[in-house]
Order: structure tokens, then C-alpha cells, then sequence
């Protein structure tokens, strides 16, 4: 069956001519200014020139469209006014296909297509002849052809030319134009639809503005946007130096520019905030679900998801009055460390000294408070569009204290090469990895939380291996430390007792300023130890020198009290007597105890005789029924039955009578029970 022609081949036979229309201009507005926030969104900003009315494209992904529509911003600024924002629908394409009066659904043949169009006028250049017609239809005319003989359906397009019918073979067309200008455009749109569809990456959105002779015009908005990062670079100070506690941090902001646009001179702030944004879905077209309504007769209606810690006090004084003395320092110690720097590298080759990551650095960055939240401006950034580039943003002198730090859960055996660093930088300081150099090497890598300025935090980048430690916890220890005696219930304090000691070797070669960071345990006091430099979480902190060459113990003592409540009736009368005994009790409540053991004495000895009755009449009643079932074997009239049957009825008379006994002692027991009952509860010691 030869094939039909397609649309393809009616696309390149149709020439779509409209009458000229006076177009708006389309300008160019370019990126001035980019905000990134460290929560994964960035605003963009863009300002230009234009001149009467003009139209602004941009260009955005499938998914940032819903970011645009929730936060586009439009401001012409000289007098003009702001037109309709367009975009390409979400709906399906077959949605869309189907509202244009040229229905392209399903890829249809030239045939199809032609059978929609019937009414149109069109021109077709049949071979040599130039026909102009309305359409009537499309024919199959069936024939035999070839060899073996096969049948084939050739299509036929039945045309009107004046009063009369022509017919066209399809095979034959060089050439179909429509003649009405609305057709032309609806198929266009239709054209236009199916290209849209086919392109999922970028999705035009066009901005109109109207007005006359030029004029300012903005436009910004929000989108999803990489985070940008930081990463640091800490030169710890030299130990030999005159002032062994002033570093140098470096601070590099990591950006990307993924947007359509390429950045030319803009305006880059980066937000260390977190301000909250979401997703909604405005890009996709919403249409409600309605009841279909049929005639009554066929049917009825349907119905219808290191932290930072707490300075001691005394540390708290300890910052503020260093503080002051060292702010002068800091101003003094950066451009002294430069000058040692540049004069160390005087007379030494360029390459045989380690790199000094100092000379020449200079942040580019101004920074500034917003609220809660801090910025860091960077003018006239240039970055292509899908590129990346690192900016430097921090320069600064910064206080730095070397020490190890110890911690059992992270390495048993050696604490951690680290610092303690304040950020004296007078910025703001984003989480990121840290590159540690000493002495002009690699010296290990580190992480920081998001600082604030002046607070401190703790990094560490190394294992210090000649510093070793051992630690050895005892058993914890309880004791009752008091109690009161209430109605029956002792109600006591006891008190539980661990230690855990340090042992701490110094083999290196130099002093040791140790952080030993051991577990808070909820409701645990320390007891005969020193307070804790720093409360942090679950963690106490303390500092402590070690000399080189030492071994230094420490010991962290800790105590705990809980309340217990337990009933006296319940306790056995050894566990009285222990209770009695115990000299951190009051002596009333000892005294009254002792007596309750009496009580329970008498109680249990009751208790024991009734039990004992109990077994006595158990071994009674084994008798009788031994004896019972002898008799049953013996003759009734003979000297053995009648001796049987007296031991019988003797053993009868031992059963009744201990019965009555166990009867006795069982009250007794219960009265001696309710004796103490009656005692205790109106028994009040505090």
C-alpha cells in the first residue's frame, strides 16, 4: 500500500504569508545585580534601555518557571508602563493540538489534514497546472499493480473549480497553498505548540513595556540557585613570633552562575541567611474535575505530607577584659606578619620557599549586617554563564590559640592536633572546609560552623601523636543519703558516685594546652572538680597545660541523685533491717523501722505456723486417704477392718482439729498484718 504524504511534506508545500503588523521592538536587558543566599535560591536582576514599546524575552527551565511566576518584579521607570508577562502553556500538547482549528493530533497524513480542511479555499499547483478551489474531499482509488499484481489505494483530492469537481492526485501536488489567512495562522500556532513541546530545557517567558521614546526599565525575580560555598584557608601563627596567637584567615566564596545569562560586570551579594522558600506549582494549567451531565434517559448524575558552647563565667570575664587588650595587637599584627614574611623571603629563590598565601591576597568583598542576616558584596563580577569561579571575600588577622583536643569517642588513645579560633575578622564566617598550613605546609583540614563575630569555636586538623591518653572509669557507687518515712512509704534520696580519670603523657617536645571533652550526663553534677572552660551539648569541656616531657592525671568526679519510693509492707524483713541500719537515715525513721521489723517478726512467725499447719494437714489428709482405700480391700466383718476404721476416724479428729488451729493462726497472721497496716499509716516522719 503506498503511503500517504505526511505533514512534513505539507509544511514545505505551504507558504504562510500574514499582512506586515507593526511588532513591538525586542530589547536586550541584561543582569545587573545577583543575590545568592545560602538556602539555595538567588535573586536575579536585570536593568537596561528601552525605547517605545518593546518586549524582553528570558529564557528559563521547565522548573524554574514556578519560581518566576511566585517572584517576578517590574518596574519601568520613566513614565511607561508595564505589560502582560507571556509564557507557553503547560498543558499537554495534545490539549493544546486539539483547540486549534487545525487539529495535529496523531501525525496526521496529508490525506487526514485535508479531510479537516474541507470548506477551505486553497491553490495547488498540479503539474504544470495552477488550480484555486474549495475543498470537497479526500478519496482512496483502489488498484492493481505490479507482478505479482497487488492492490493499492492511490488518494485523491476531490477540489471545486468554479461549477466544477476536479480530482487531484495527491501523488501529483508540487505545491498547496491556503488561501485564508486564519487558517495560515492556526496552523503556525499548531507548528509553533509542537516545537514548544519538543523543547523541555528552556521555556521563553516575554515581558512587555509600554510607553514612548526610552526609557529605564528593571525586572527581577527568584530562582532555584547552586549554594554558595566557602572555603578557608588558616595560617596559624608562628609559635616564634612575636605574637604567637595571631593568624591569618583567608575566605573564598565558591559561585555558580547556571542561569541563561551571562554575567558582565554585575553586582554579586552573597547571603549567609536562610530566608524560607518553597515550590508551588503555577507553571501547570488547574482544572477542576465536573460532573458529566447525560440525558435522564441513559443516565444519572456521577458523583465526583563542634557546636559552639557556654563559656563558664569565669571565662566569660576572662574574654571581655582580654578583648580590649588585644584589639590593639590585631590592627598592629597584620601588616607586622606580612613585613616578616616578605623579609623571610628576601635573598631565597621564588620557588624554594614554601608559598606564602599572604602576600598579595586581598579580599574583594564589603561586607554588611541585613537583620539577622550578614552580605557579602562583590562589585563588578564577571562570570559566563554556565561557569563557576571562586571570589576571594575574607582577609583578615584572626586570634588563633594552638591546643589538642581529647575526646575518647573520636581517638582512644591520641587527642587532636587543633585551635581554638576567634573570629576577630569582624565578619561574618559561613560553615566550609578549612586548609590548615604551619609553617608554611600542609598541615591537615578542618570544618567550622557558621561564626558570628567574636564568638569562638573549636577546629581540629590533625592527630597529635606524641600526646597520649588513657582513660579509666570506676564503677558507679550508690548510697541512700536520706529518706523520710510517710504512711507506709520510705521515700529516699540515693546518691550515685563515678569518676573517670585522664592520664595524659606529654612526649613532645613542646608544652601542651589540653581540651579534655568529656560526656554530660543528663542530671549528673560534677563533685571535686574543677568547672568545665566550656559546657557545649552533651559535652563538658576542660582545659588543662601539660609540660613536655609529663604525665599529668586528671580526674572528673560526678555524683547523682534520684528519688526512690518503696512500700514498707512490701519489703521483706531483711530488707527492713538493712534499711534500719543505715546511718544516713534520721533516727526516727531508723527507730521506726526497727520496730517495723519487730512487727514483721511477729508477722512472719504467724505466718509460719499457719504454713506449718498447712503441711500437717496436707500429710493428714495423705493418711486418711491411704487408709480409705485399705478398707476397701479388707473384709468388713474382720478384726483388721475395725482396727482400720478406728485409725480412720482417730486421723478424722487430728484433721479437725488442725484445722481449727490453722483457722486460728491464719487470723492471727491477719490481724498481726493489719496491726502493722494501721501503725504505719498514721505514721508521719520527715
Amino acid at each position: 500500500m503506498t503511503p500517504t504524504p505526511t505533514l512534513l511534506g505539507l509544511a514545505a508545500m505551504t507558504l504562510i504569508s500574514t499582512a506586515a503588523s507593526a511588532d513591538p521592538a525586542i530589547a536586550d536587558i541584561p543582569v545587573k545585580r545577583v543575590v545568592l543566599y545560602s538556602s539555595g535560591v538567588g535573586y536575579i536582576e536585570h536593568g537596561g534601555q528601552v525605547d517605545g514599546a518593546a518586549t524582553a524575552t528570558l529564557r528559563f527551565t521547565a522548573s524554574q518557571v514556578n519560581d518566576v511566576l511566585k517572584s517576578l518584579l517590574l518596574e519601568d521607570l520613566d513614565g511607561g508602563k508595564v505589560g502582560a508577562v507571556v509564557y507557553p502553556s503547560q498543558d499537554p500538547v495534545e490539549k493544546q493540538l486539539r483547540s486549534f482549528q487545525v487539529d495535529l493530533t496523531g501525525n496526521p497524513g496529508l490525506a487526514q489534514l485535508l479531510n479537516q480542511l474541507r470548506g477551505a479555499t486553497v491553490t495547488v499547483q498540479a503539474q504544470a497546472e495552477k488550480l484555486s478551489g474549495t475543498i470537497l474531499g479526500v478519496e482512496a482509488h483502489s488498484q492493481v499493480l505490479g507482478t505479482p499484481p497487488q492492490k493499492v489505494d492511490t488518494w485523491h483530492l476531490n477540489l471545486v473549480v468554479g461549477a466544477g469537481i476536479r480530482q487531484v492526485p495527491l501523488d501529483s501536488l508540487g505545491g498547496l497553498t491556503l488561501d485564508d489567512p486564519k487558517l495560515q495562522a492556526e496552523l503556525g500556532k499548531a507548528l509553533a505548540a509542537l516545537a514548544n513541546a519538543r523543547d523541555q530545557d528552556k521555556k521563553p517567558v516575554t515581558v512587555a513595556f509600554n510607553g514612548n521614546g526610552k526609557r529605564r526599565v528593571r525586572l527581577g525575580y527568584v530562582v532555584e540557585s547552586p549554594v554558595w560555598k566557602t572555603s578557608y584557608r588558616l595560617v596559624l601563627p608562628d609559635l616564634k613570633a612575636k605574637s604567637p596567637e595571631v593568624g591569618t584567615l583567608q575566605g573564598w566564596a565558591i559561585v555558580e552562575n547556571q542561569t541563561d545569562a551571562d554575567w558582565t560586570g554585575v553586582e554579586l551579594r552573597l547571603i549567609s541567611g536562610r530566608p524560607i522558600s518553597f515550590i508551588q506549582d503555577l507553571y501547570r494549567p488547574l482544572y477542576l474535575q465536573r460532573p458529566t451531565v447525560e440525558p435522564e434517559v441513559y443516565a444519572a448524575l456521577r458523583p465526583v505530607a563542634y557546636s559552639g558552647g557556654m563559656a563558664s563565667a569565669a571565662r566569660v570575664e576572662e574574654k571581655a577584659a582580654r578583648r580590649d587588650k588585644k584589639a590593639a595587637a590585631f590592627a598592629a599584627a597584620a601588616p607586622a606578619a606580612l613585613s616578616m614574611a616578605m623579609e623571610a623571603s628576601d635573598g631565597v629563590a621564588a620557588y624554594d620557599r614554601p608559598i606564602n598565601p599572604t602576600a598579595g591576597f586581598a579580599a574583594v568583598a564589603n561586607t554588611e549586617k541585613l537583620g539577622e542576616q550578614f552580605q557579602y558584596a562583590v562589585p563588578e563580577v564577571t562570570l559566563p554563564r554556565q561557569r563557576s569561579a571562586m571570589l576571594p571575600i575574607i582577609g583578615a588577622p584572626v586570634q588563633v590559640q594552638r591546643l589538642s583536643i581529647y575526646n575518647q569517642g573520636v581517638q582512644a588513645k591520641h587527642p587532636l592536633s587543633g585551635a581554638l579560633l576567634t573570629n576577630t575578622t569582624g565578619v561574618h564566617l559561613q560553615q566550609g572546609p578549612m586548609t590548615v598550613l604551619d609553617t608554611g605546609a600542609y598541615a591537615g583540614d578542618a570544618r567550622i560552623d557558621d561564626l558570628a563575630p567574636d564568638q569562638q569555636r573549636l577546629i581540629s586538623f590533625a592527630i597529635d601523636l606524641p600526646v597520649l591518653v588513657d582513660a579509666e572509669s570506676s564503677d558507679e557507687q550508690r548510697a541512700v543519703s536520706s529518706g523520710k518515712l510517710v504512711r507506709g512509704v520510705l521515700y529516699l534520696q540515693a546518691k550515685f558516685v563515678a569518676s573517670r580519670t585522664y592520664k595524659i603523657r606529654n612526649q613532645a617536645d613542646a608544652d601542651r594546652l589540653l581540651v579534655i571533652e568529656h560526656p554530660a550526663r543528663r542530671g549528673w553534677t560534677l563533685v571535686e572538680t574543677p568547672e568545665p572552660w566550656e559546657r557545649a551539648g552533651d559535652l563538658l569541656r576542660f582545659k588543662l597545660p601539660v609540660a613536655k616531657g609529663a604525665t599529668v592525671p586528671f580526674t572528673v568526679r560526678e555524683s547523682l541523685i534520684q528519688s526512690e519510693s518503696v512500700t514498707v509492707t512490701d519489703l521483706t524483713q531483711i530488707d527492713v533491717l538493712h534499711y534500719a541500719e543505715n546511718g544516713a537515715l534520721p533516727a526516727k525513721v531508723r527507730e521506726a523501722l526497727a520496730k517495723v521489723a519487730q512487727l514483721k517478726q511477729i508477722q512472719v512467725e504467724a505466718q509460719r505456723q499457719r504454713d506449718e499447719k498447712d503441711r500437717e494437714l496436707q500429710s493428714l489428709a495423705a493418711d486418711q486417704s491411704r487408709l480409705r482405700e485399705n478398707l476397701r480391700t479388707v473384709e468388713r466383718n474382720s478384726p483388721v477392718y475395725q482396727r482400720m476404721l478406728g485409725k480412720v476416724n482417730e486421723v478424722e479428729t487430728r484433721i479437725e482439729a488442725a484445722q481449727n488451729e490453722r483457722e486460728r493462726l491464719n487470723k492471727d497472721a491477719e490481724q498481726r498484718g493489719r496491726e502493722l497496716a494501721d501503725w504505719l499509716g498514721a505514721l508521719v516522719l520527715e
